[in-house]
C-alpha cells in the first residue's frame, strides 16, 4: 500500500500533546482531519473544473495515520455498482470480483487512493501546517465543552485575567485543553461592589457553555445569579447539606435599576424537623454563617425568612424586616394580595424605590399592594357611610303605594 512519509510523526504527536495539554487521541484526530483537509485542497487545486466538487464530495474519504511507519494513507469508501459514473465514489462489480469473488452490487469497499508521494507530499505538508493549529483549537474547544457541559449551574473558583470592553475575562481550572480555561463575566452578571483587580479570585456560577466555533471564551459565568447565593448558603449551613433545612425560593436583585439602591436577596427556608429553626440555622451564632455569605457577595443585603404553606403568612414573612398588621387575599385566583401596615412601617415594607416589595412579590409569586392600615380603614368606613347614605336617599325617593279600588 502507498504511504506518504511523515518523518518523526510519533514524536510530533507526543510533543503537541504535551505543549497543548491534549490527550494523544485528540492530537491524532486533529492531525487526521488536517491531512484530510490538505488532500481535499490538493484535489481542488488539481481540478480544472471549479464546480466539480460540492461541499460533501469528500465525505467518503478518510486518513489512516501509521505511527510505526511514520506516514499516512488516503482511503476511500466506494460503492459497488454495475456502471461507474464517478470513480471517487463508485467501483465496478467486475473489478471487485477479480479480487473478491463473492462481492455483490450495493456492497462497499475501502480502497487506498493515496496520491504519488512526489506530487502530493509537499503540498500536503504545507496545507497540514495551515490547518492543524485550527484543528487543535477545535479539539480543545470540544474537550472543554465536554468537560464543563455537566457543570452548568454549579459554582467554580475563578481568577481575574483581564478586561475586554465591559466584560471581565477570568480563568477557571480545567483538566483538559489548558491548565486554565478562560471564562467571560459579562457586565450584567457582575456585582456593583466587586473590585475586579488582576489575579483576584471570586466564586462564580457557570451559567452557560457556548457551543460551536466562535471567538472569545466558551464559558459564561455569573456573580449575579440566584444559584450562587444558594450554593454559598449550602456551603456555610450544614443543615442544608444534610437536607434538614431546605431552600424553597430565592429572589435576588444583584443589579438594581437605580444606583441609589444596593444589591439585595431574599431567601425562603423551611424544615420538617420540629426542633430546628431554619432561619436561625442559616443566620448562625451571632450571625456568623450569613456574614460569611454577605462577605463573599461584597456586602449584599440578605433577608432570610420562613416559608409557609399559608399565603398570608408567607407574604407577611417575605416583607421582612417590616412588621405586617394584616394580609388580605383580594383575588386568590389571580394571586393578588393587599397588605396593611402601620404608618411607621410603610416605607420599610415598600423599600427604597420599591425594592423590598418587589423582591417579596418575586419570592412569593403574588402581586402585592401595600397600604397604610389607618388610612385604609378610614377610607373603608367613609365608603360604608357613603353607601348607607345613598341607600337611605333612594328609600326616601320611592313613592308610597296607592291602593285603587
Amino acid at each position: 500500500m502507498t504511504i506518504v512519509n511523515l518523518p518523526g510523526l510519533k514524536n510530533m504527536i507526543d510533543e503537541i500533546s504535551q505543549r497543548h495539554n491534549l490527550p494523544k487521541s485528540a492530537v491524532h484526530e486533529a492531525l487526521r482531519e488536517a491531512l484530510l483537509k490538505g488532500y481535499e485542497r490538493y484535489r481542488r487545486a488539481q481540478s480544472l473544473e471549479k464546480n466539480q466538487f460540492h461541499d460533501d464530495y469528500f465525505e467518503n474519504f478518510d486518513v489512516e495515520l501509521d505511527t510505526e511507519e511514520e506516514g499516512f494513507r488516503i482511503l476511500s469508501t466506494k460503492k459497488i455498482v454495475e456502471a461507474v459514473s464517478n470513480t471517487d465514489h463508485h467501483i465496478s462489480l467486475k473489478e471487485v470480483q477479480e479480487v473478491v469473488s463473492e462481492a455483490q452490487l450495493g456492497d462497499e469497499v475501502v480502497l487506498d487512493v493515496t496520491p504519488d508521494q512526489k506530487e502530493f507530499g509537499r503540498m500536503a505538508a504545507i496545507q497540514t501546517k495551515q490547518v492543524l493549529l485550527q484543528k487543535l483549537r477545535d479539539q480543545q474547544r470540544k474537550l472543554i465543552q465536554e468537560e464543563f457541559q455537566d457543570l452548568e449551574s454549579t459554582v467554580l473558583t475563578a481568577r481575574v485575567l483581564r478586561f475586554e470592553r465591559q466584560a471581565v475575562i477570568m480563568a477557571v481550572q480545567s483538566a483538559f485543553g489548558q491548565p486554565e480555561v478562560e471564562a467571560e463575566l459579562p457586565k450584567r452578571e457582575q456585582l456593583p461592589n466587586d473590585n475586579y483587580r488582576a489575579n483576584a479570585t471570586f466564586k462564580v456560577l457557570l451559567k452557560k457553555v457556548r457551543e460551536g466555533s466562535h471567538r472569545g471564551p466558551q464559558l459564561i459565568v455569573s456573580r449575579a445569579a440566584a444559584g450562587l447565593v444558594v450554593y454559598l448558603f449550602a456551603n456555610e449551613v450544614p443543615e442544608i447539606e444534610e437536607e434538614v433545612v431546605r431552600i424553597v425560593a430565592v429572589s435576588r436583585e444583584a443589579n438594581p435599576p437605580s444606583r441609589y439602591v444596593g444589591s439585595r436577596t431574599k431567601i425562603a427556608v423551611d424544615t420538617l424537623e420540629r426542633d430546628v429553626d431554619p432561619v436561625g440555622a442559616c443566620i448562625g451564632a451571632r450571625g456568623s454563617r450569613i456574614q460569611a455569605v454577605v462577605n463573599e457577595l461584597r456586602g449584599e443585603k440578605i433577608d432570610v425568612i420562613r416559608w409557609s404553606p399559608d399565603p398570608s403568612t408567607y407574604i407577611a414573612n417575605a416583607l421582612s424586616p417590616a412588621r405586617v398588621d394584616e394580609v388580605i387575599l383580594t383575588n386568590p385566583d389571580e394571586r393578588q394580595a393587599l397588605v396593611l401596615v402601620a404608618e411607621d412601617q410603610l416605607s420599610l415594607a415598600i423599600g427604597k424605590e420599591g425594592q423590598n416589595v418587589r423582591l417579596a412579590a418575586r419570592l412569593t409569586g403574588w402581586k402585592i399592594d401595600i397600604k397604610d392600615r389607618a388610612i385604609y380603614k378610614a377610607d373603608k368606613e367613609n365608603q360604608t357611610q357613603d353607601d348607607q347614605s345613598e341607600d337611605h336617599q333612594v328609600n326616601e325617593e320611592v313613592p308610597e303605594e296607592v291602593e285603587i279600588s
